[in-house]
């Protein structure tokens, strides 16, 4: 068995959150084959966001407790034209390749072992699944947004239907609420205009909460690539404000 360490990294913190990337590799690995169909485009900057993230939000449990508490975070090194994570395995990696095969499997049994930690420890866990879009190939049509969140209705953060009325009583309407004062275009966040919204791929509905367990919730985001890699100043409001939400969520559940 290879050294799957050289494709994926990880690490398992100490607070019920793990922070996902699936799509932001760009080691090329010669030796797998490329995946025949699907979208192949890298995320870029989605790692390097995405450790930020995890950075601010210990130095938030740090400053507030003086403790160091850090996420669980999972990270794939590998491009997304050989290897989509966020895919069933049908259709995840070119069939014929086992190391292929192991890496795909190799970061599920950790995001499950992850999930089942934080359960266990904690009695909850929280997955943040980040991924990245590009403003300009959004379909015509749509409301122009920087963040879009992906609950699949909201059955990632909920094992039963929640009533309308109460879609934003929830980690969700906190992110949607938050952004909209903030006047950084989100979706779902405007309910008389078209919103080009995701339901989220696979990991998001594999882990939450409707097929996963009840204390397992997971949302996807996807960041524009104005907040990725073009805008450091709005990138700053939205990693902090993420951080600020996230780690009153966990505190006070």
């Amino acid at each position: 068995m290879s050294d799957l360490t050289d494709y994926i990294e990880f690490e398992e913190g100490s607070i019920p959150l793990i922070i996902s990337v699936p799509h932001g590799g760009i080691l090329e690995c010669e030796t797998i084959p490329q995946r025949s169909a699907g979208v192949f485009g890298i995320d870029r900057g989605t790692i390097e966001f995405s450790k930020k993230l995890i950075e601010l939000v210990s130095l938030k449990f740090k400053k507030e407790s003086s403790e160091l508490k850090t996420p669980s975070y999972i990270i794939s090194k590998i491009r997304r034209s050989k290897i989509d994570l966020n895919r069933n395995e049908s259709e995840a990696y070119n069939q014929n390749s086992n190391l292929a095969r192991e890496i795909y499997r190799f970061y599920h049994r950790k995001i499950q072992k992850l999930v089942n930690y934080n359960i266990n420890t904690f009695g909850r866990s929280l997955l943040l699944d980040i991924h990245g879009f590009e403003k300009d190939n959004r379909p015509t049509g749509f409301r122009d947004v920087e963040i879009i969140l992906g609950t699949n209705n909201l059955e990632s953060l909920f094992s039963i239907s929640i009533p309308k009325r109460n879609w934003n009583n929830n980690l969700r309407g906190k992110i949607i609420e938050k952004f909209l004062e903030l006047e950084i275009s989100i979706a779902p966040g405007h309910p008389r205009r078209r919103e080009y919204v995701l339901s989220g791929g696979y990991i998001t509905k594999q882990y939450g909460a409707s097929q996963f367990s009840s204390s397992s919730k997971t949302i996807q985001f996807e960041f524009s690539d104005r907040i990725r890699k073009y805008d450091k100043g709005l990138r700053e409001i939205v990693l902090n404000t993420l951080a600020e939400i996230i780690y009153e969520d966990i505190v006070n559940v």
